[in-house]
């Protein structure tokens, strides 16, 4: 399958930080939105964008760790927002709309990981629902505030999307759970959604892309035992980091601050990204780099974005 997946030499790399690709760009005037930007990667995503002059507003399930996190930040603005519950969804949506601003950045970057079988809504699959059901509702509300900013959605997906393509046939995990296929195929629906969205928006001037940020010890990791991170290499008994390939959080947040920003992507979009570059197709040989044909093909996106507005009856694009 032909794809725009091929590198473009951006000069930045895995050990690339936020602060490193955003030096030269200005973003005064700019107002971002950052979903779970105030823990892990999100949280130095927030501190990025605003030292470099946007306003940053970050939208939170738990408003007062939010505040403790980022409440001293110049520029920044907590606002509530359960992604698992399109209600909130919802409601926070129509907080920000009812404001007049134009949003310039959009950072899809909340998600859950490996969690026990958890059903929300209406028994919805917990980690599709939050990770790919609440941020796609999300930016489908807010579509006319990012369609006058004319600026970019960015789906943070990761190297998980490898584990698993959607389910067709149970994506609900019915018929029995896996928490790392879940997981996957969240990731996987993460991509599919930057494909199809950069596809129905490129022409008003908004274009989506997603990525892979890279292994990071993070709060991410909360619902994972410390024997089985231990069991895959990735901690000692202690807790310290034994995967040499694991980023700071700094450099965790790197690629999603340079998709949302860099002007080497200008004419761009609908592309996973990784490292600060845009990623090449994955190889053959199964290793866990480069990005999937299955999340990056157009049809599937196609399928998933129907799918999501059938669940969600949400759809800024249906005519």
């Amino acid at each position: 399958m032909t794809t725009p997946q091929h590198p473009i030499g951006s000069g930045f790399g895995a050990r690339s930080t936020a602060e490193d690709v955003l030096r030269g760009i200005d973003l005064s005037g700019k107002l971002a939105l950052v979903t779970g930007g105030y823990s892990g990667l999100g949280l130095e995503t927030t501190k990025a964008l605003a030292n470099a002059g946007a306003r940053v507003v970050v939208p939170a399930r738990r408003p007062a760790a939010a505040k403790e996190a980022v409440g001293g930040l110049d520029g920044v603005e907590i606002d509530e927002l359960d992604l698992a519950d399109l209600g909130s969804v919802r409601a926070f949506a129509e907080r920000l709309l009812a404001t007049g601003r134009d949003l310039h950045i959009v950072i899809d970057n909340a998600g859950i990981m490996a969690t026990p079988q958890t059903r929300v809504g209406p028994g919805w699959e917990a980690q599709f629902a939050t990770n790919h059901l609440g941020h796609y509702a999300l930016v489908n509300l807010l579509w006319p505030a990012i369609a006058r900013g004319g600026g970019r959605v960015v789906s943070v997906s990761s190297a998980g999307h490898h584990r698993s393509p959607i389910r067709w046939d149970d994506v609900q995990f019915e018929r029995g759970y896996d928490k790392w296929l879940a997981y996957g195929q969240a990731k996987t629906a993460n991509v599919l959604f930057a494909v199809h969205l950069d596809a129905l928006a490129k022409d008003t001037g908004v274009r989506a892309f997603s990525l892979h940020p890279g292994g990071i010890l993070t709060p991410l990791q909360r619902h994972l035992a410390k024997e089985e991170m231990v069991a895959a290499g990735w901690i000692d008994e202690e807790g310290n980091a034994l995967d040499t390939s694991f980023k700071t959080p700094e450099q965790g947040a790197a690629t999603q601050v340079w998709a949302a920003t860099s002007p080497q992507l200008a004419g761009m979009g609908g592309v996973y990204c990784e490292n600060c570059d845009i990623a090449p197709p994955a190889p053959a040989t199964g290793e866990r780099f480069g990005v999937r044909d299955y999340a990056v093909d157009p049809d599937e996106a196609a399928r998933l974005w129907h799918l999501s507005a059938t669940l969600t009856g949400i759809d800024a694009f249906a005519s």
